[in-house]
């Protein structure tokens, strides 16, 4: 489509331990999106999400709840590349 964007998030506080990428799962599936989440070895959460702008801005703002237990501290994002998949999955640990 053409208002599809894509953008790495990460979202930094008590975001792991937390259910916070199952959440981002279902959000994003929710949405319509496309991509990926996963825990950093820094405690952060990272995410590459596409598709259309306004679902994307959706799921940015959802994210900086997140689910009952998480308490976000910080959230930043920027655009990339496309993830080009098909649904919205978790991946590992980077």
């Amino acid at each position: 489509m053409a208002d599809d964007i894509a953008r790495r998030i990460v979202i930094e506080g008590r975001v792991q331990r937390v259910g916070y990428r199952d959440w981002m799962v279902a959000t994003a599936r929710g949405l319509g999106l496309v991509g990926w989440v996963r825990n950093r070895r820094d405690g952060a959460v990272e995410a590459l999400v596409g598709g259309p702008s306004d679902a994307v801005d959706a799921l940015l703002k959802a994210c900086l709840r997140g689910p009952p237990a998480a308490q976000v501290s910080a959230i930043t994002h920027e655009p990339d590349d496309h993830p080009g998949t098909d649904g919205f999955h978790r991946v590992p640990t980077a």
